[in-house]
């Protein structure tokens, strides 16, 4: 692995974030997402979910000046394409009918958890600049080294996608569906910017809670008490049992160890009948930023889903003020209420040139199907254009 420039500085493989100083790992994600702190991605290891057996070996990278961290990348040993949420399994089967080893390969990201962010941290008095391109070259040669596929760095900054360009990283668009708050008042004020069908939808779906009996609250930071933990948990396994695609990431202790040391991030939304609480929501907030995690529900009942993940957590947002609501990854039917197409970006070297230019080729397609579709979803949005008059038709 080549050393920086500086003898000062090192960078090395480490053997977990759990195994480094909180504080310093916190400082170099700052602001950015919660998903990066060392409280979430400590508990994951902590809880046995990053092993041989998930296919996830955390192996941080670390970049180190006088003994003091001063950047770093969420790094793992993957050797599975499970719970990354930017899906890469074709490239595996083209590799494997080229009679190339796919796996194990390496992943810069935050396990099961389809957020953007950083994943270049650098402490704020370090040249942000300088260091990108620097660990991307660091990850090549542990690549080439260890004779690994490549490196795929997932819902990276579009700007860490176009510095790592230059170093042979080729990108990758994806589309999420989001709500941005544009200064509403309060939940009715944001239905006004609704086109006028889907506004009475909406209006339906929320006055169905009422009539079917179902109340919902919202409990955060230091409300969240012990009792939470076992319904938060079973609402969990519901919906990995109840879809053939499901997998279970997580176990219970990530949900004690989540509740007990990264409590001031987490925002629960509960939906009860009758006195029994019957669905929630796992949510994390942060700077101004709500994320959606873990829905399920133990009785269904007619759009309870919408109301408990989507419109719940909008208005929360409204009530404090928060800028922007990312409720993870899929589903079109977010963008039937409001919440609007917009891109993520991934960025991923191959070690052979021969999958790297067919990755290349397919990409550059992808691209441009995808700035396509999040053109045309934003053109239909449910939203009315700005300024449009309050009964604007359909």
């Amino acid at each position: 692995m080549p050393a920086p420039p500086d003898p000062a500085f090192t960078i090395s493989l480490e053997e977990g974030v759990s195994q480094l100083d909180a504080k310093q790992w916190n400082e170099l994600v700052g602001d950015e997402s919660p998903f990066l702190e060392w409280e979430f991605l400590a508990s994951l290891e902590e809880a046995g979910t990053l092993d041989e057996r998930s296919g996830w070996t955390a192996r941080p990278l670390v970049a180190r000046e006088n003994g003091r961290i001063v950047a770093a990348c969420p790094l793992y040993v993957k050797s599975n394409s499970e719970g990354e949420f930017v899906f890469d399994f074709a490239w595996a089967d083209a590799a494997h009918r080229a009679g190339l080893e796919y796996y194990p390969k390496l992943l810069v990201g935050v396990p099961f958890s389809p957020v953007s962010g950083a994943r270049f941290l650098v402490r704020p008095d370090s040249d942000r600049a300088s260091w990108v391109p620097r660990l991307g070259e660091a990850l090549k040669e542990i690549c080439r080294g260890n004779g690994l596929s490549g490196v795929h760095v997932n819902f990276c900054h579009s700007e860490e996608a176009e510095a790592l360009a230059p170093l042979d990283f080729h990108t990758r668009i994806g589309l999420q569906y989001h709500w941005q708050n544009a200064g509403y008042h309060d939940f009715d004020d944001y239905l006004e910017a609704f086109r006028s069908k889907r506004r009475n939808q909406v209006r339906r779906e929320r006055r169905e809670m009422g009539e079917q009996g179902v109340e919902i609250s919202t409990i955060s930071g230091d409300e969240i008490g012990a009792d939470l933990l076992e319904p938060m948990y079973a609402f969990y396994r519901t919906t990995v049992r109840a879809h053939s695609y499901g997998r279970q990431y997580l176990n219970k202790r990530v949900f004690e160890l989540l509740i007990e040391r990264f409590r001031n991030r987490l925002v629960f939304i509960v939906a009860s009948q009758g006195g029994e609480r019957i669905a929630g929501t796992f949510n994390v907030e942060k700077a101004g930023v709500l994320y959606g995690r873990y829905w399920g529900a133990t009785r269904m009942v007619r759009h309870l889903h919408f109301n408990v993940c989507y419109y719940a957590a909008v208005e929360h947002c409204i009530t404090h003020g928060l800028r922007r609501f990312e409720p993870g990854a899929g589903g079109e039917y977010k963008q039937l209420r409001g919440f609007d197409a917009t891109p993520t970006y991934s960025a991923h070297f191959l070690a052979d040139p021969r999958l790297a230019g067919a990755v290349e080729q397919f990409l550059a397609r992808e691209r441009a199907q995808a700035a396509s579709t999040i053109d045309w979803y934003r053109e239909h949005s449910a939203l009315k254009p700005p300024g449009a008059p309050g009964g604007d038709p359909d």
